[in-house]
């Protein structure tokens, strides 16, 4: 068994200010968008328990990124953190004004979600040319469908990159 760690070679340079506090996941996918997409500047989107931004620039440098509740801690919260509010599965809200207690959490959590990547993908392009966006994680299907953002949405790409980082290191 080979397991990945913060001393293996990564084909960026790691700019983070903490090294070592960046997750392990969040390399990989900052690898998997390097080697899949070079000479670009690239933003990975990982959209699951927490939703993870990645940003490595054309000459592959990791700048950083963002991290922020994903779809479920987000129902959660609003529950867990409220006195009356219910505990609600994910759902596509009917319209972004919510008619009721339930539709307005749906909407909130929704939109408010699907709006900040948006509002993402909107800095950094206003920021970065030569873009490309890489989507993945359990949520990226269904958000895929509502950001107004060009993107390349793989929910498999953890996977690929995993195995695009190991051909790499195979080749050093």
């Amino acid at each position: 068994m080979r397991f990945i760690t913060h001393n293996d070679s990564f084909p960026f340079q790691n700019d983070y200010e903490t090294p070592l506090t960046l997750g392990i996941d969040r390399m990989v996918l900052a690898a998997g968008a390097t080697l899949q997409f070079p000479n670009r500047n690239r933003l990975v989107i990982d959209a699951g328990t927490c939703v993870t931004y990645d940003f490595v620039d054309e000459n592959n440098h990791y700048l950083g990124g963002a991290i922020s509740p994903g779809f479920r801690l987000r129902y959660e919260s609003l529950h867990n953190y409220t006195a009356k509010l219910p505990l609600l599965p994910l759902e596509n809200p009917e319209h972004f004004i919510g008619k009721s207690t339930n539709y307005a959490i749906h909407s909130g959590v929704v939109n408010g979600l699907v709006n900040e990547i948006d509002g993402f993908i909107s800095q950094y392009q206003q920021q970065y040319s030569n873009f490309t966006i890489i989507l993945t994680g359990g949520d990226a299907e269904f958000l895929a469908k509502r950001l107004k953002n060009t993107i390349f949405a793989n929910s498999n790409f953890l996977l690929e990159s995993l195995n695009a980082l190991f051909s790499y290191k195979n080749q050093q």
